[in-house]
Order: structure tokens, then sequence, then C-alpha cells
């Protein structure tokens, strides 16, 4: 496996950061995953649309996306452009002092790939105790500071699920840990605003323009109530919630959950860059 660090292509053997990497030592920060169909990056503009706003939203220099780019595509055909992957590009505050102040010497920036395992069919879903701060300073942003989603999931798997849900301080829905959440009530779709605190899915963003889903905010209880409801990410894609906390929902894939997976499919595959 090959993997690029700053400009060069590495064996994950020689792969090499610092121990005093800000990204190590506080989380200092952000990140992308992109799924790889075809040998090609799935909606790479947005994805790094959004890493560019993610590390501006927390201090630090622009990456040069430019760079990155090409970095994407010689890693890419190193690999022999697999036809199924996962694509995780990283960018941190680089080499700093032990402590929270930044250094000087540049951000790092790292594309590496896995695999693109395969998801189930359906997810049934826990809600987590602990509330999203919807005006908090990492509110939105895609950070590397994964701690609270890291023990959010344990808290789901330990009950049966295979996401955890969020809801906000206001008591509204958020988000999943790496998902967006729609429901389905009284006939429309909908999900929460990016005011909720939630991350702005690049999956989100695509099924709200191409199967017509609106923001609202909507009470915590609204996701358990649902006829029907799915979650959105890079690797998910459209995927049915089955049960909330043990409580299956009236319909699973029922028809409007039917009508946005097949919309995404089809729109997503005759436009890789949307």
């Amino acid at each position: 496996m090959t993997v690029w660090i700053n400009g060069t292509l590495l064996a994950d053997s020689d792969a090499r950061i610092s121990v005093f990497d800000h990204g190590l030592t506080v989380g200092d920060g952000v990140f992308e995953t992109v799924k790889v169909s075809g040998g090609v990056p799935f909606a790479l503009s947005r994805h790094l649309a959004r890493l560019r706003g993610s590390a501006v939203g927390i201090g630090l220099a622009e990456p040069d996306l430019g760079g990155l780019r090409a970095g994407i595509a010689d890693l890419l055909d190193a690999a022999g452009r697999p036809d199924r992957a996962r694509l995780r590009l990283t960018v941190t505050g680089g080499e700093s002092p032990l402590g929270t102040m930044r250094g000087s010497g540049g951000l790092t920036a790292v594309a590496a790939l896995g695999d693109w395992a395969v998801i189930d069919p359906w997810c049934d879903v826990v809600t987590v105790p602990w509330p999203r701060n919807e005006h908090g300073a990492l509110a939105g942003l895609k950070t590397t500071s994964y701690a609270e989603n890291v023990l959010a999931l344990s808290y789901a798997t330990q009950r049966g699920g295979g996401e955890a849900i969020f809801a906000n301080t206001a008591g509204n829905l958020c988000e999943g840990t790496g998902t967006n959440v729609f429901v389905v009530s009284g006939g429309r779709l909908l999900t929460p605003p990016l005011t909720s605190g939630c991350l702005a899915g690049v999956t989100r963003g695509l099924v709200i323009e191409w199967a017509g889903a609106a923001e609202a905010d909507l009470p915590a209880g609204a996701l358990g109530a649902a006829q029907e409801a799915f979650l959105t990410s890079t690797m998910r894609d459209v995927q049915p919630v089955r049960a909330v906390n043990g409580q299956p929902l009236p319909a699973v894939a029922g028809p409007v959950t039917r009508r946005a997976a097949e919309i995404f499919a089809a729109r997503s595959a005759a436009e890789p860059d949307p």
C-alpha cells in the first residue's frame, strides 16, 4: 500500500509523521473521507471545498487544494486505480511544541487509501445522552477531534446499534457520529438544518438538491416517531433506518427512502464530480 505525505509517495511501512505533530498531540486537524468508485474519487470538489472550510474554521492556513488533487491522482495511479476504495485526506497543524500552541513549521497533509467495507442494507440507531453543542467552536466542522464520536458509537454498539444519534442543546435532532439524518413525516422528507450543529455532509447536500428534501428544526423524538427514516454519508450513500432505540419504524426502506436512494444512485453514477 502507498501513502502520500506532503507531496511524496511512500510505502505505508515508510510513511512517518513527527510524534510532535499537532494532529497527534491535540487533535488539531481536519479530514475528509472520499469514496473511490471505478478508480475515480466521487464528489472530490465538494470534499476539498469542505476540507478548506474546516481548516480555515479552526484557524489553520488554507491547504493547497491543487497539490492535494495532484497527490490524490498520483496515489490512485500508484494503487492501480482501484474499483472500490476509501480515500482519507487529513490536514493537521504540523509539528508544534507540546501543548496547545501551534508551531510555525507548516501543515502536514496526508492521503491514504483503505478498504471500502460492505454496508448493511439498513441500520438500527441509538440516541445518546450527550448533546451536540450547536454553538461550540467546532460546530459544523469536520475535525480530527473525534473522541466524542468514538465514545458515542461505542455506547450505541453496546446497545445493539450501528450508529449513534445526537440531539443538540436545544433538544432538537442533530446528526450521527458520521452521518446525517433524514426523516419522513406527513409525507415530507426533512433533515435538520446546519444551524442545528450538524455537519454539512456532502451526501446530505446532494440528497437535498436531487431528491427535494427540506431543512427543518425537528424535536429529538421526531426520529423515533417518523414513518420512515434514513442516514446519509459518503460510504453509506442512502441507508434506511430499521429501528430507533430498539423500536422498529413503520416502514424500512419505505417509498420516500427508496426514491431518494434510486435518485442518488443514478445521479452519482452519471456525475462523478457533481
